[in-house]
């Protein structure tokens, strides 16, 4: 079983977060994984910086420039996370854009990263139909979970569409804006949450853009398995360091 579904399968409420690999130091991505799940973090994701991060707001936008410039790349990536399952044994998943990804070669990026021990994929610009079409069956050779993203525009056939192919868990975009924490939600947002809540769907929901604190973290538990927090994680390493990663995940939980 991929060890996605075993984390959701477990009581409790999930937490997961998103951090840029190579920020803030180029050599910093084990070390921070493992704080994380020494910190009793659920699942992790591994941003891959991207030159070109449209869907993410200035603080996740600022650490992949930083992340580049130390030079952060799909090869350091991989190299870096060279023999991690002997040190990590939640989900990781990279959450990247696609075109860094084809330009390392589709069904190359997915041996490797089968290799090393990674869960899944989030490619937030790859269509649900072109991934169908071109690119579902390297994955599913490859044991590579990837998760699809739905925000308060995806039509309600689109989400059932997305239903339907999806393993692990369906990213629920919190709002229709780019990534950023805020201190609570909106009612806007809480009526989106519950009309997904009453279709009713067989694959598991997470919430991420905008959670960034214990309010809005436990707000999300209502109508989801969990949470993603990726900016006010980034942001606490700007300003405190990995050593206050521990400190950190206990103000959310």
């Amino acid at each position: 079983m991929n060890r996605i579904d075993k984390k959701l399968k477990e009581e409790g409420n999930l937490l997961s977060i998103y951090f840029t690999a190579g920020y803030p130091g180029l050599d910093d991505t084990l070390d921070i994984i493992v704080k994380l799940q020494d910190s009793g973090v659920d699942m992790v994701e591994i941003g891959l910086p991207f030159s070109d991060p449209l869907a993410d707001g200035p603080t996740i936008q600022d650490s992949s420039t930083i992340a580049i410039k130390n030079g952060m790349n799909t090869k350091v990536l991989f190299d870096q996370l060279q023999g991690i399952r002997d040190k990590v044994s939640i989900p990781l998943i990279i959450m990247g854009y696609f075109n860094p990804i084809l330009q390392y070669g589709v069904e190359d990026f997915c041996i490797k990263c089968n290799e090393i021990g990674i869960d899944g994929l989030i490619i937030p610009d790859l269509p649900i139909d072109y991934y169908e079409e071109n690119y579902k069956s390297i994955f599913e050779q490859n044991q590579l979970y990837n998760m699809f993203l739905i925000a308060p525009q995806t039509s309600n056939e689109r989400i059932r569409k997305i239903d339907s192919i999806s393993n692990g868990f369906i990213y629920m975009v919190s709002s229709s804006s780019i990534t950023g924490s805020k201190n609570l939600f909106s009612n806007e947002q809480i009526n989106y949450f519950d009309r997904i809540e009453k279709m009713k769907l067989k694959t598991p929901r997470i919430i991420g853009f905008g959670v960034g604190n214990k309010k809005t973290f436990d707000a999300t538990l209502d109508y989801s398995k969990g949470a993603i927090i990726g900016s006010a994680f980034i942001k606490n390493l700007h300003k405190n360091g990995i050593d206050s990663i521990d400190s950190f995940i206990k103000s959310i939980r």
